[in-house]
């Protein structure tokens, strides 16, 4: 039953990577339509990500109030809404207003989605889980990177965000009808802790950290891989197909990533190895003839540990908290992310050097050791003292 779940959940979490993506595909035509810089455009990214500044931690709050299934339903249909309202725009006051609604629908789905899936797999495959269920965004990004493209050079950008909206609308729907929620999750109903421990704060705020900046490089990697390339001489359509290679690849690498996690343990040195992997990818990145080989790294290593550092949001609160403990997850990685794509914008209008804005994503990938590690140290210390008290 958990894998028809986790089925279902990733089916529907491919909408989401599909409307997020329509913004970087049609960033050009929305510069030539609308006359908005580099910098505007990351804005308008980064609209997508900052409704979880603020309704993160309410959203983890009222899951007491509904099912997990209400919640991400109607994630889905905001998502659905804000791309309608974008594809209908006449300015970019209304391409923002609908971003962000969209962002909206995207923080309750995404955080729903997630606690679903660790509500089914607890204490079993979870690395596995979590990296199936993570490759869903890739797989909607690659769609939208070749989709959209194609989409809007044949009947404009309206059209990327209409086929997009259509997707999360059948998502929402499927959802309502066929999620089921696990009957045997363990709880403590009768537990007076409605607050997060001390130590489950310092775990979930390491977690959210390393989730955010790895999230964050991948947005960079997205958005300003295929500047990179048409910098280099390539047309927009080979570029985005390119880049593509790598969100592609990782659907995979990233399912056997999250399988050798879970039968062979050594967590830490599975990151270090892939999180050096995706720096040298983003410097590959800048050197002309590289591209696809970047990208194959990029996919194949860089991308692959999604699930277990995904995972370690799951390992930080106990199930009876885990709907507020992922309301302080996704409030820091929304926090990261609604900063990074204009920061990365703000570099390319600064410098007029693509390359500078994917040395700023290979520093974001680098911060994601220290945050894990740190995560690593926590959890052993919590263990250790549960050990000493006989907790």
């Amino acid at each position: 039953m958990r894998w028809r779940i986790l089925a279902l959940l990733f089916a529907a979490r491919v909408g989401l990577g599909l409307q997020f993506q329509t913004m970087g595909s049609v960033g050009t035509n929305l510069s030539d339509t609308f006359g908005l810089d580099n910098a505007q455009i990351g804005l308008m990214i980064g609209l997508f990500m900052a409704p979880g500044l603020f309704l993160a931690l309410p959203a983890g709050f009222v899951g007491r109030f509904a099912s997990d299934r209400m919640w991400a339903g109607l994630g889905l249909m905001c998502l659905a809404l804000g791309g309608a309202i974008t594809a209908l725009a006449a300015g970019p006051t209304f391409i923002g207003l609908g971003r962000a609604l969209a962002g909206a629908g995207f923080l309750f789905s995404t955080l729903y989605f997630t606690k679903m899936t660790a509500d089914w797999f607890e204490g079993r495959e979870i690395a596995t889980a979590m990296s199936i269920l993570v490759m869903s965004w890739p797989f909607g990004i690659a769609m939208g990177q070749v989709g959209h493209t194609w989409l809007a050079g044949l009947y404009g950008w309206r059209m990327p965000f209409a086929v997009a909206s259509v997707y999360c609308l059948l998502a929402a729907i499927a959802v309502f009808t066929l999620y089921r929620s696990r009957e045997d999750l363990p709880t403590l109903v009768s537990s007076r802790i409605k607050g997060l421990l001390p130590r489950e704060v310092g775990l979930i705020l390491c977690a959210g950290i390393a989730w955010g900046v790895f999230n964050a490089g991948y947005v960079v990697y997205l958005s300003f891989g295929p500047s990179m390339l048409e910098a280099q001489g390539m047309n927009i359509l080979a570029a985005a197909s390119i880049i593509s290679v790598g969100s592609w690849v990782m659907i995979l690498s990233g399912a056997a990533c999250g399988q050798i996690a879970d039968r062979f343990g050594r967590r830490d040195t599975i990151l270090t190895v892939c999180m050096f992997s995706a720096v040298l990818a983003m410097m590959l990145l800048s050197m002309p003839g590289a591209g696809l080989a970047a990208s194959l790294i990029f996919g194949l290593l860089g991308m692959a540990p999604a699930g277990v550092i995904m995972a370690l949001a799951g390992q930080a609160v106990a199930p009876e908290r885990r709907a507020l403990g992922m309301g302080v997850f996704f409030t820091v990685y929304y926090a990261i992310m609604a900063a990074s794509p204009p920061m990365a914008g703000w570099i390319l209008d600064r410098t007029g050097a693509p390359a500078d804005a994917i040395l700023f994503g290979a520093v974001l990938f680098a911060l994601v050791l220290p945050a894990a590690f740190l995560f690593r140290m926590l959890k052993a210390r919590a263990i250790a003292a549960s050990v000493q008290t006989g907790a």
